[in-house]
């Protein structure tokens, strides 16, 4: 599987956030608008590429690049598979900086979250702007514009091994809950569950009829593996992984898998463990 590997940049103003609007290519290739992207070249190191996109993009020269996160997903359609690592830094400018539009991007936007829903945003933003956390992007309604719901998954285990419990949370296009819920999954490690949970949001997606899902867990282990950038070496892991791609494969027209930090999965935490706590509450009244 191929890898694609780019850098970022996150460019604040006050509340807002810059997006750039890409010039068109193909002419059957939608307009996206993106946070300012780039390549690293030969003998380059991440910061220098940033540094220079953004002049390049921009056309301004940055005072600060500041390392954020890495942010890895699987962009898949149809046949063609492309696992992706972003390599995330917020970029500091003087405010009175002018940017302009250039060969690659024909215009730009400060937004507000709000606003986020007036442009159509590509996959690789919405994954980075999930890394979100102050005000501007708290409650997440940008997740509407990936064109698609977006699944939370998570496993827990109490003992590790121990009895474990998956939970699901399916967000649809317009930011409404569309379902939720969890199951107790027996004695198994935590990382079996995790494995146990994803399963789960696959096949709650198949059920629901969704073809465009995003799923999201908190467990980078488990994410770099359905992206093809960590090899499962687990055997008890194996057969679920299998069943999972072979599930997604036929199945949906577009998928991705995302990383985010445990406070930003607490929805899907909350569904497993209740589910633990369901299982023996019903072994008490026996």
């Amino acid at each position: 599987m191929k890898q694609r590997i780019r850098v970022v940049g996150i460019l604040r103003r006050g509340g807002e956030i810059l997006l750039m609007k890409r010039r068109t290519g193909r002419s059957a290739e939608p307009v996206f608008w993106e946070l300012p992207t780039g390549k690293i070249k030969f003998g380059e190191q991440p910061e220098e590429a940033m540094a220079r996109t953004a002049l390049e993009y921009l056309g301004v020269e940055v005072k600060e690049v500041k390392l954020s996160d890495v942010v890895t997903f699987l962009a898949f359609s149809g046949l063609s598979q492309m696992a992706n690592l972003y390599i995330v830094y917020e970029l500091g400018i003087s405010d009175t900086t002018k940017i302009g539009p250039n060969e690659r991007y024909s215009a730009y936007k400060f937004l507000k979250r709000e606003e986020f829903s007036k442009v159509r945003v590509d996959e690789a933003t919405v994954a980075v702007l999930e890394l979100e956390k102050d005000e501007t992007f708290a409650d997440g309604n940008y997740r509407e514009l990936v064109n698609g719901a977006t699944i939370y998954v998570d496993g827990s285990s109490r003992g590790n091994p121990g009895p474990s419990g998956i939970g699901y949370y399916i967000v649809g296009e317009d930011g409404e809950v569309i379902k939720k819920g969890g199951e107790f999954v027996g004695f198994a490690t935590s990382r079996v569950a995790e494995y146990y949970a994803l399963r789960s949001g696959v096949e709650q997606a198949v059920e629901l009829g969704l073809k465009r899902v995003r799923f999201v867990g908190d467990n980078l282990m488990m994410i770099n593996q359905m992206n093809g950038i960590y090899k499962i070496k687990n055997r008890d892991l194996l057969p679920i992984y299998a069943d999972i791609r072979k599930k997604v494969a036929e199945n949906f027209e577009a998928v991705s898998f995302t990383h985010v930090k445990r406070d930003q999965n607490t929805m899907a935490d909350e569904e497993a463990n209740l589910a633990i706590d369901r299982h023996f509450d019903r072994d008490m009244l026996k």
